[in-house]
C-alpha cells in the first residue's frame, strides 16, 4: 500500500467542532420537534414513536435548540471565509463542468451542491420556524416547517453516502480526526486542473512559450500535483482565531435576539368604559363598547378540522367598568357544529355517534368550543408549563387515554385559569364553565384501569354545571356497543323539530335556530316501554340540560351567536372573584386563546402570550 493511500485523512478542528454542534442539534430538534407535530392532527401516526420520543421540557429544549442552530447557521459562513475554506463549497462553472466529467468530479459536484441544499433548507427551517413561534404562520408555513425537516435528513443520508464514495471509509472517519488549520500541501484535485486552465493568467502567459530542451535542465515530473494553500489572508494563522470569531459574533447575534423576544408579541389594551356603554352579554358584536376598543388579530394553528386547514384567526376586544371585564372574541368557523355526541337507534339498539371518543379524542361528532386561558406566569411556552406531551407524562399515573398529553402544572398550589364555552353544553345556560389546571389529581380505579380518561390536573372550579351526557355505557369495553340513554324525549315530534334539519354529516352546519340538548321538563328517565316506542333511526341529543351553574363554576357569564361563518362569543367576569382558582384579571395577566371545530380535544393554539393592560 502506498503511503499516500495509507495516510489517515484529517480535518480541521473548527469543521469538525462545528460538524458534531450541527449534528447533536439537529437530532434534538427533530424528536422534539416530531413529538411537538405529533398534537397535529394529520401526524397521529407518530404515536408509533412515543417510547423514544422525550417527553418532558419538549417545546422549552425545541426553542433552546432553535437558538442553537441559529448560531450555527451565523457561525459556519463566517468560519469557513475566514478560514480560507470557501472554495469546499464554492459551486462555479468548473464544479458545473465536474457534473459531466469523470466520478471523482461528478462526486466532489454533487457533493457542493447537498451543501448548498441543506444550508438553504436549514436556513428555511429557521425562518419558517421563526414564523411559527412568533404567531405569524399558517398552515402553509408548517407544512414547509415540516417537510424541511424530512429534506435535511434525506440530505444527511445522502451526504454521508457521496462521502464513502469519494474515499471510502477513510474519508467518513476524518470527521472524527481533527487538526489543526494551517497552510499545508493540497493533494492533486481534477478540478483544481481545470480551475487553473480557466484562469486568464494561465491563458496568456506560461502555455505560449516552452523552454529550449538544450538549455533546461532534465526534470523528473512530479507525480502528484501540488500546491500550497494558506488557510486564511497570508500565511497560516492560529486555528482559534477563525473558530472564535465566528462563535463571538454568534453568540453576540443570538443574545440580540433572546433578549428582544422577550416581550410579547401582542398586547390587549382593556379600555374603560362608563356604565352606558356596558355592552350587553347577547352575542350581539354591534355594541358601542366594541367600538372604542382597539381589537388584536391571533394566528391560532394545530388544531382539528376548520374546513382541513386546522386553523383560525381569533380576534380580541375587551373593556372594562373598575369592576367586571369584557371580552369580545370573533373567529372563523366554516361549520356550526351542535352535535355532541349524539344517539341514533338502530336494529341492535342505541348507537352512540362518535370517531374517537373511546380515546378521549373525539373528532367529528363533538360541538364546537372555545377556551381561554389566565396566568399571571410570565412565560412564553405554555407547553411544558401547562401542558405535557407523551402517552405517558407522569409517572405512576394513569396513561393519557389520547396519547397526546396531559394538562397540569409542577408546582403545589399553583393554579391557571380556564373559561371553556361549549356551543351545546354550555351556550344553553349562559355560562362558560370555568375550570383550572392545577397539580395532578389522585386518580380513581376505573382511571387506573384505563376505563375513565384520566385528566392529570385539568378540574372545575368548586361547584355545580348544568349539562351532562345522555348516555351509559353497556360495558367496559368503550362505544362500539349498544349504550342506553340516560333520558328519553317525552314528545318525540317536538325534539325533531328542535334538532331542525338532521344531516349526520360533522362537516355540515346545522340549521338556523336548531338546538341539539334535551331539557329536564321535556325528557323522561329511560324506561324499555317508551324505547320500544321509538321508530328505528331516530336520533336524540346526546346532551341534557338540567339545574343550573352554581359557585365557582358559575363566575364566568356569556352568549355567543354564530353567522356566515364566524362565531362572536361576549364575555363577562368581575376582575377578582376571590376564588383561589381564579386569577386576578389586570395589567401584566397574560391569556391565550384556542378554538375547536366539533373537536373534543384538537383545538387550535398559538405561542407567544397575550399580555393584558387595563386602561
Amino acid at each position: 500500500m502506498s503511503r499516500r493511500a495509507s495516510r489517515k485523512r484529517r480535518s480541521d478542528y473548527g469543521t469538525v467542532i462545528l460538524h458534531w454542534l450541527l449534528v447533536l442539534a439537529l437530532a434534538m430538534a427533530v424528536l422534539t420537534g416530531l413529538r411537538i407535530a405529533g398534537e397535529s392532527p394529520e401526524h397521529t401516526w407518530l404515536s408509533a414513536l412515543d417510547s423514544v420520543l422525550p417527553h418532558r421540557y419538549v417545546w422549552t429544549e425545541h426553542m433552546q435548540i432553535a437558538v442553537v442552530l441559529i448560531a450555527i447557521a451565523i457561525a459556519y459562513p463566517i468560519y469557513v471565509a475566514l478560514a480560507g475554506l470557501s472554495r469546499r463549497i464554492r459551486f462555479d462553472r468548473v464544479r458545473l463542468a465536474g457534473l459531466f466529467g469523470r466520478r471523482e468530479a461528478r462526486l466532489g459536484a454533487f457533493n457542493i451542491i447537498l451543501y448548498w441544499v441543506l444550508y438553504v433548507t436549514f436556513v428555511s427551517e429557521i425562518v419558517t420556524g421563526g414564523l411559527m413561534y412568533f404567531d405569524y404562520a399558517g398552515s402553509v408555513m408548517f407544512s414547509i416547517h415540516w417537510l424541511g425537516m424530512w429534506l435535511i435528513l434525506g440530505c444527511a443520508f445522502v451526504h454521508v453516502f457521496v462521502h464513502f464514495q469519494i474515499g471510502g471509509l477513510s474519508q467518513l472517519l476524518r470527521i472524527l480526526r481533527p487538526t489543526r488549520l494551517a497552510s499545508q500541501i493540497s493533494h492533486f484535485d481534477p478540478l483544481d486542473l481545470l480551475d487553473l486552465l480557466d484562469q486568464p493568467s494561465f491563458k496568456h502567459s506560461g502555455h505560449q512559450r516552452r523552454p529550449s530542451p538544450s538549455n533546461s535542465p532534465r526534470r523528473a515530473a512530479p507525480t502528484t500535483p501540488q500546491r500550497r494553500v494558506p488557510p486564511h489572508g497570508n500565511g497560516s494563522v492560529l486555528q482559534s482565531n477563525p473558530i472564535m470569531v465566528a462563535f463571538a459574533v454568534a453568540i453576540a447575534s443570538t443574545s440580540i435576539l433572546v433578549i428582544a423576544e422577550r416581550h410579547p408579541s401582542d398586547t390587549l389594551e382593556i379600555r374603560r368604559v362608563a356604565a352606558s356603554d356596558i355592552p350587553m352579554i347577547d352575542g350581539d358584536a354591534s355594541d358601542h363598547a366594541w367600538q372604542l376598543a382597539r381589537p388584536i388579530y391571533v394566528v391560532t394553528g394545530h388544531g382539528d378540522n376548520f374546513g382541513g386547514k386546522g386553523e383560525t384567526t381569533v380576534e380580541i376586544r375587551a373593556v372594562h367598568d373598575g369592576q367586571s371585564v369584557y371580552f369580545l372574541f370573533v373567529w372563523d368557523d366554516p361549520t356550526r357544529s351542535l352535535k355532541q355526541l349524539p344517539l341514533i337507534k338502530t336494529a341492535s339498539g342505541w348507537k352512540l355517534l362518535h370517531h374517537g371518543y373511546e380515546k378521549a379524542n373525539e373528532r367529528a361528532y363533538s360541538e364546537d368550543k372555545f377556551s381561554v386561558l389566565f396566568t399571571k406566569l410570565d412565560v412564553t411556552l405554555a407547553g411544558d408549563t401547562t401542558f405535557h406531551a407523551g402517552a405517558e407524562p407522569i409517572a405512576g399515573k394513569p396513561r393519557s387515554l389520547s396519547g397526546r398529553g396531559l394538562h397540569y402544572t409542577e408546582r403545589a398550589g399553583l393554579y391557571v385559569d380556564v373559561w371553556e364555552w361549549k356551543a351545546t353544553s354550555t351556550n344553553a345556560t349562559g355560562f362558560m364553565d370555568d375550570d383550572h389546571f392545577g397539580p395532578p389529581a389522585e386518580a380513581s380505579a376505573a382511571q387506573m384501569e384505563g376505563r375513565s380518561p384520566y385528566h392529570g390536573g385539568f378540574a372545575p372550579d368548586p361547584g355545580t354545571a348544568s349539562d351532562s351526557d345522555n348516555f351509559l355505557a353497556e360495558n367496559g369495553d368503550g362505544y362500539d356497543q349498544a349504550v342506553k340513554p340516560r333520558r328519553l324525549p317525552k314528545n318525540l315530534a317536538a325534539t325533531k323539530k328542535a334538532l331542525g334539519t338532521v344531516d349526520l354529516d360533522p362537516n355540515q352546519s346545522e340549521s338556523e335556530g336548531a338546538r341539539w340538548y334535551l331539557t329536564e321538563d321535556e325528557s323522561t328517565p329511560y324506561s324499555p316501554e317508551l324505547d320500544a316506542k321509538i321508530p328505528i333511526g331516530t336520533v336524540v341529543p346526546g346532551v341534557i340540560i338540567s339545574g343550573a351553574y352554581f359557585g365557582d363554576r358559575a363566575d364566568v357569564r356569556c352568549a355567543a351567536r354564530w353567522a356566515a361563518g364566524r362565531w362572536a362569543l361576549e364575555v363577562v367576569r368581575r376582575l377578582d372573584t376571590g376564588s383561589p382558582y381564579d386569577v386576578v384579571i389586570g395589567t401584566g395577566t397574560f391569556i391565550r386563546v384556542a378554538a375547536f371545530d366539533h373537536s373534543q380535544i384538537g383545538h387550535t393554539r398559538h405561542v407567544r402570550p397575550i399580555r393584558l393592560e387595563l386602561e
